[in-house]
């Protein structure tokens, strides 16, 4: 396993424009007029540092971005752990597009206790495909990354649609994982539907690692499923929380999009903070 270096970007702000604000300690900034002062009760920008590492991943035989996201003014040490899975044709760095950094920031300064997010690069539902196993990344690989940026061990998943199915599947049956949250997930009641997507080799294969097959193995207490009234997988996810009793289930107006993603996430988070170990 090898790291190179990571890159931190600071400075994007929830809700609207993404800023990169860069500091150089030690040199003199030129002189110029004072800006306006801004009012005594004008909150503080939303920031949060981002920093991405590039690791090499013997489990999926290639290299993949690391994502590491924590609240603004928190030291990441010691941090407890929510893994987030990102969808199908997304990478790790979709988190950044939807603002997760900056609603984390904002879900902790609301009250929301301290948490890190990590993000990793994954593929095919978060199953093996031949010699590609994102799953064991995620079982194998990934506790020692954690563990070398000074992390406590993943004690929560966070996924959205694809990786909503992964996050379930890689939660069953683990005593190590304290809180599960999906948007959107993409699953499916039956073979037929499973079959269409061209990910399942056979049917043995869905059935083995289908969440809506294994519903007994998921950890009710602290489940939490989101999903929009439009979303093609509605039928999936109310079979989910039929059979699963999640503790929190939100069926609200929205799409299989990233508008409602975002409009979710701040829910999301409040939800993952207070039950992650």
């Amino acid at each position: 396993m090898r790291s190179e270096p990571g890159v931190t970007r600071r400075g994007l702000l929830f809700g609207g424009a993404a800023a990169l604000v860069s500091a150089c300690a030690g040199r003199s900034a030129p002189v110029v007029a004072p800006a306006p002062a801004a009012p005594a009760s004008s909150p503080a920008p939303l920031k949060a540092p981002i920093t991405i590492h590039r690791r090499h991943s013997a489990a999926r035989g290639r290299d993949v971005d690391v994502v590491l996201m924590t609240p603004d003014g928190v030291p990441s040490t010691g941090l407890p752990v929510c893994v987030a899975l990102h969808g199908r044709g997304s990478n790790a760095r979709t988190f950044l597009d939807l603002g997760l950094p900056a609603a984390l920031t904002a879900a902790v300064r609301s009250g929301t206790p301290s948490f890190a997010v990590v993000a990793v690069d994954g593929s095919h539902y978060w199953m093996p495909d031949g010699s590609d196993d994102p799953h064991r990344m995620l079982a194998d690989e990934l506790p020692g990354w954690l563990s070398e940026s000074g992390l406590r061990p993943m004690t929560g998943l966070f996924g959205i649609s694809m990786g909503g199915f992964g996050a379930l599947n890689l939660a069953r049956g683990r005593r190590d994982v304290t809180a599960v949250a999906t948007c959107s997930a993409a699953l499916f009641r039956t073979w037929p539907e499973a079959r269409s997507r061209h990910v399942f080799p056979s049917e043995d294969a869905w059935t083995a690692a289908e969440p809506l097959r294994h519903l007994d193995e998921l950890p009710p207490r602290d489940l939490g499923v989101w999903c929009g009234d439009g979303d093609p997988f509605l039928p999936a996810n109310r079979k989910l929380i039929s059979g699963a009793h999640p503790e929190v289930a939100r069926i609200t107006p929205g799409k299989h999009t990233s508008q409602y993603w975002r409009g979710v996430l701040p829910e999301v988070l409040r939800f993952l903070g207070p039950r992650l170990k």
